[in-house]
């Protein structure tokens, strides 16, 4: 026998009563066996006929099954580790022996004398996995990556894919030579678009969507891959309403707050037109006023295209709370903004002449360049870019339309009441004089002419020729009529809904900022 074939360990294992059983075992890979164990004829009698199946009860061999079976499993698990570390396994199995003989002993006392049987020996062949097996050889399964963008008119093939994270040089030559593509996607800001890419950044599918118009259809645009090539499609289909409440506090300005709550400016835009007759959000926003809102949702295949209408809204400001909602009597009437009494939110006249909006809020004065501070003569001024459209606070006939020094251009309106509202500095004028003009009507456009160091709008309200608070007039005007008896018990339904609504959307604003 050779040193290779020689068994890795060989042993007995017997009672200190030398007429007992004894059992010799050893580990021989040469046999083909991890363990070997052979029973002497002398001494082969009770371990034998335990084993014998002529002694065995269907007790007895269903626990020997078990134990044979979980032993095959352990032999298999031991078999690997035996050929990887042969000697490290030895004392294992050592151990294993001397801890288990006195179990085989015990077991074997247990039978009558069976000394007579002749020695049978027992092995197990093993078949070991092969060595080489490794888990990186399997498989991995392919995923997906997703991605969404908004596209900008800077974008080109290039620059898009980059974005979306697509690495595809085959894809950024079909988006370059694509018709679809090129006059519906590339150099097109704002259009919501999503990629789908394998897990190496190769493209799948890319998605465009937008809105075309207020028809309440989307158009989607999807450029494909199949079978390693790319075709692209333009789809219609319906945008689907959905409603999202939301809230803020202004820490600088109202834009600002609506941009850290994820607010549309569409959306932050309609409150400043709903609380237009009771708050200039030009000149009379505070640090932490408080608004909440819920508005409609414009979707296209489950993702915000764009924002619908303001449903409910509550500004406080200046510790005084607004509250409006949207109503339509009849599906014939035309809808409006109410308060949650049943009021209506149109005054007879608007709190500024200037639409409140991101360019206009932003929008810094000049110092007067005698007096090098801001311009304290009666009036209001709404610093804006020239072109601004300038529209008129409340209904009422053009008194005057034209030049005057200091004023510039200038546009005098005349309402009733003795009521006159002043625009000046105009650089572009839009009515004639006598001409009858209604409250929101564009009149003119801000400019810098006569005396002004910027484009800014000069705006006055007099009563009977007395300088007056704009803002105080208009949260002090009639208002429009009230919601109709008829529609009574639907408004009130609709307005304690709304009530919760808007208290949903103020709790979600104070967990959101903690």
């Amino acid at each position: 026998m050779s040193e290779d074939d020689a068994p890795l360990y060989s042993g007995s294992i017997a009672k200190a009563d030398s007429s007992r059983p004894a059992v010799s075992a050893r580990v021989s890979p040469a046999e083909n066996c991890l363990v070997c164990i052979s029973v002497p004829p002398t001494s082969a009698g009770p371990l034998a006929q335990v084993l014998s199946e002529d002694t065995l009860t269907s007790g007895d061999r269903t626990l020997i099954h078990g134990l044979t079976t979980a032993s095959l499993a352990l032999l298999d698990r031991l078999s690997q580790t035996a050929q990887k570390h042969p000697r490290r396994i030895t004392a294992a199995i050592a151990a294993l022996l001397l801890t288990g003989g006195g179990g085989a002993f015990a077991v074997a006392s247990l039978g009558p004398d069976a000394s007579e049987l002749p020695t049978k020996t027992v092995s197990y062949p093993v078949e070991s996995l092969a060595e080489n097996l490794a888990l990186e050889s399997l498989d991995a399964p392919g995923f997906s990556l997703y991605r969404s963008e908004q596209t900008r008119s800077s974008d080109t093939a290039e620059s898009l894919l980059q974005r979306m994270g697509v690495a595809d040089p085959a894809a950024a030559a079909f988006l370059r030579s694509d018709n679809a593509v090129r006059q519906n996607l590339l150099g097109r800001a704002g259009r919501l678009i999503s990629a789908e890419t394998t897990d190496d950044h190769r493209l799948v599918r890319l998605t465009a969507r937008w809105a075309p118009d207020d028809s309440g259809t989307f158009r989607r645009l999807v450029v494909e891959r199949q079978d390693e090539r790319f075709s692209s499609r333009i789809e219609t289909a319906p945008l689907t309403k959905g409603t999202r409440l939301a809230g803020g506090v202004i820490r600088s300005s109202l834009f600002a707050a609506t941009d850290a709550a994820n607010i549309p400016d569409g959306v932050a835009v309609q409150v400043a037109e709903i609380f237009s007759g009771n708050i200039d959000f030009h000149r009379s926003l505070r640090k932490e006023d408080r608004f909440a809102v819920v508005y409609e949702t414009l979707e296209a295949d489950g993702e915000p295209l764009r924002s619908g209408r303001v449903l409910s809204t509550e500004f406080r400001n200046n510790g005084k709370t607004h509250q409006a909602v949207w109503f339509q009597e009849t599906e014939a009437s035309k809808g409006a903004y109410y308060t949650l009494e049943g009021e209506s939110m149109r005054r007879a006249y608007l709190a500024s002449p200037v639409e409140f909006s991101r360019v206009t809020s932003g929008f810094k004065m000049r110092l007067h360049p005698i007096l090098q501070t801001w311009r304290a003569h009666l009036g209001t001024d709404y610093a804006a870019p020239t072109g601004t459209a300038v529209r008129t606070v409340g209904d009422g006939v053009v008194e005057f339309a034209g030049v005057q020094n200091g004023f510039g251009n200038v546009i005098f309106v005349k309402h009733r009441n003795q009521h006159v509202t002043v625009y000046a500095h105009l650089s572009r004028i839009d009515v004639k004089n006598g001409q009858s003009v209604s409250q929101g009507q564009t009149v003119g456009a801000v400019g810098s002419t006569g005396w002004a160091t910027g484009p800014h709008l000069h705006f006055e309200f007099r009563i009977n020729g007395q300088h007056q608070d704009p803002q105080t007039i208009a949260q002090q005007s009639e208002a429009a009529a009230p919601v109709s008896a008829s529609a009574r018990a639907a408004f009130d339904r609709l307005a304690s809904a709304m009530r919760i609504q808007l208290s949903s959307a103020e709790l979600i604003q104070q967990a959101s900022a903690q």
